[in-house]
């Protein structure tokens, strides 16, 4: 991958159910030599067989499938250029698990071996030592901090558990918090799921400091049969899913204010699979957006977008091209495909219609980041993004049927060319590129039966550079606006969390390349403040209107929200800067000068968790009923819309036509 055009393959030996490395290729897949030899023809693990660098696609390592009985450690091979050549390591253990690398400095190795002891490595797994015994769990923080939860009788009972801090990789350790459950790092906040006695409700408590001093999180407590699960999350805020009780296979999504502990209801009836699941999704493409699902009451499924981190939510809208008057449906397995260094560009498979159906999905693209979207494939198919998103690819899927041929589209699907790659039919089993979406290259995956009916697999790379000769010049490129609604003031037209981007972006027409040194251009300009830059927690305003209200629950919640040994009543501290909004001048909402506080016990820390602290009681607390007419709502509400219904017939026949060269001597 990044541009070195190594692919690595493995070949499966189905008696014993493993992989081996056999064949090398250094040119994107196009050709391809055994390279067994230079880790001995061993055979690797088929779970977690190989690892590579998060920053540096050089380096790779391979753990060795090896029986626990014959040997007293494992075997890994180790390479620093691709592939080219290893190093094979005797372990002093068998790992548990794939072996993690460090998010930035790739020397550092952390893995679990079979028998719960934490090993690591700092020189990228060429000596070992043991870092503790009796580990559940462990995750990097901030530099070489090593967080991990381990037990101290000598078992991995959730709930008992301890978790542990080192800064000095395995020198000294401090415990941190006791009566964990679980434990998470995320955006630089620590969260740790609390039993504060053993069978009791967990509860959240996050630090924001790595682990040297814990809040409790102003979230419901859960039960053994609930879950909590971080959904996503930076420095200015976490999307948390609180698990409903009993078997409902759905929650609540919370957003949290830029500490992590004051949150705020964003969804309900947020939809979180039986498999442990959920479609939940960061559209990275465009700043603000997130996808996902919601279970209705009457069992439909049905999809949802936010355009401002959660603070409101809608349908989708149907596709301009579908003769259908009902929204679009994401389905779960499909994940809408996007990448941060292609702007604006989603490609997903789903259905028109009341909610998410049996039907096979169709394929969708949106070019603004999920506001409009556009009907361009029948059917189901696999697809990728290359080019930085200047190409579209797409082959069908089916399982009962061969392929020949591959679709490609350079105007964002409303178009397709097709290409055939083959004279011999296959049967597809995926589609391959390197990570990103710079590669003009992708790699067909399948197998056709051979004269004794077993199946011969086969790889075919497509380089689209000799398709699309013309580099794409600065007449090819338009600035856009994102977020905007071109109906709006200008001076606000676009403006997100305190500031607009304008991006450079290939014109739909332009039948060109980006090539691999093209990089995402975006201008950044600061918004005036206006009042849905702010708002306060426990508010949310009714739709189309003014009007604040305390939501329901917010009363009872307050009481427990005890910080720095004062009891802070969120009703009197004015209007809140929503988290990570950057505007500048503009509105300054009032702020209230009666400020209510009052003396209370400092938070309960997990690490002595495993005493009862008793909260002191408040006796009164007085809740000014105006205030509400001071909040706005941003993070809390979920729009309801009634959609009206109609017959689906199926995508227009529309298309931007324009003039292409093509070159159709095989790829």
């Amino acid at each position: 991958g990044d541009g070195t055009g190594v692919s690595l393959a493995f070949t499966r030996i189905p008696i014993f159910f493993t992989d081996l490395l056999s064949f090398y290729s250094e040119d994107y897949g196009k050709s391809f030599h055994d390279v067994s030899h230079t880790i001995n023809n061993t055979f690797i693990k088929k779970d977690f067989g190989i690892s590579a660098g998060p920053g540096n696609p050089q380096q790779v390592i391979l753990t060795a499938n090896l029986p626990f009985t014959e040997s007293p450690g494992g075997v890994i091979f180790t390479s620093m250029d691709a592939g080219v050549t290893f190093r094979s390591v005797q372990l002093p253990f068998h790992p548990a698990q794939a072996i993690q690398f460090h998010y930035q400095d790739p020397k550092y190795l952390v893995v679990i071996s079979i028998d719960d002891g934490l090993w690591l490595s700092e020189d990228f797994g060429n000596s070992w030592s043991e870092v503790h015994e009796g580990v559940h769990t462990f995750t990097w923080g901030s530099g070489i901090t090593l967080f991990f939860s381990s037990s101290p009788k000598g078992t991995a009972r959730r709930g008992e558990l301890i978790l542990r801090r080192t800064q000095d990789v395995g020198k000294n350790f401090t415990t941190i918090a006791k009566n964990i459950f679980s434990f998470g790092y995320i955006g630089g906040f620590l969260f740790t799921s609390v039993m504060e006695k053993l069978g009791s409700p967990r509860i959240i408590y996050v630090s924001s400091d790595q682990g040297d001093h814990f809040r409790k999180a102003q979230l419901p407590s859960a039960t053994t049969e609930q879950f909590y699960s971080v959904l996503d999350g930076d420095e200015d805020m976490i999307f948390m899913h609180v698990d409903n009780p009993g078997d409902t296979y759905f929650g609540t999504i919370y957003t949290s204010d830029d500490r992590g502990i004051l949150y705020s209801k964003s969804l309900e009836r947020h939809l979180f699979g039986g498999e442990g699941k959920s479609d939940f999704t960061n559209v990275t493409s465009l700043r603000g957006v997130y996808l996902t699902n919601i279970l209705e009451e009457d069992g439909r499924i049905r999809s949802v977008i936010t355009f401002d981190r959660g603070g409101r939510w809608r349908f989708l809208k149907k596709p301009e091209n579908v003769n259908y008057k009902h929204q679009i449906f994401i389905f779960g397995r499909t994940i809408p495909l996007t990448f941060k260094l292609v702007k604006i560009l989603n490609v997903t498979a789903g259905s028109v219609g009341d909610s998410i159906s049996a039907a096979r999905p169709d394929v969708y693209v949106s070019g603004d980041g999920g506001y409009t979207w556009w009907g361009t494939l029948r059917g189901p198919h696999h697809y990728s993004i290359l080019d930085s998103g200047g190409l579209i690819v797409a082959v069908e899927a089916h399982r009962d049927r061969q392929i020949s041929s591959i679709k490609f589209s350079t105007d964002e699907g409303q178009c397709w060319k097709v290409f055939n790659f083959t004279d011999h039919p296959i049967f597809l089993a995926g589609l391959a590129s390197e990570p990103g979406t710079k590669t003009m290259n992708i790699s067909i995956f399948g197998y056709r039966p051979d004269d004794d009916d077993q199946p011969m697999w086969v790889a075919v790379t497509i380089d689209f550079e000799h398709l699309l000769t013309r580099e794409c010049g600065e007449e090819d490129y338009v600035q856009w606006l994102a977020h905007s609604d071109y109906d709006s003031d200008p001076e606000t037209d676009g403006c997100l969390l305190g500031y607009k981007e304008t991006f450079r972006r290939l014109k739909k027409l332009s039948a060109c390349r980006n090539g691999r040194g093209y990089v995402v251009s975006r201008q950044q300009r600061p918004c005036p403040c206006t009042r849905e830059d702010y708002i306060e927690y426990g508010f949310y305003r009714h739709e189309n209107t003014s009007e604040c209200l305390l939501q329901p629950d917010f009363l009872n919640q307050t009481q427990d929200i005890c910080l720095n040994g004062e009891l802070e009543d969120l009703q009197n501290t004015g209007y809140r800067k929503i988290p990570g909004d950057k505007c500048e001048e503009g509105v300054r909402p009032p702020r209230r000068e009666d400020v209510f506080k009052k003396l209370c016990g400092n938070d309960i820390s997990p690490t002595s968790a495993n005493s009862h602290t008793k909260r002191s009681v408040i006796d009164y607390i007085f809740i000014f009923a105006f205030a509400c007419l001071l909040f706005l709502l941003l993070r809390i509400s979920l729009n309801e819309q009634h959609l009206n219904t109609g017959n689906y017939s199926g995508f227009k026949d529309k298309c931007e036509l324009f003039q292409m060269n093509l070159i159709t001597q095989a790829l």
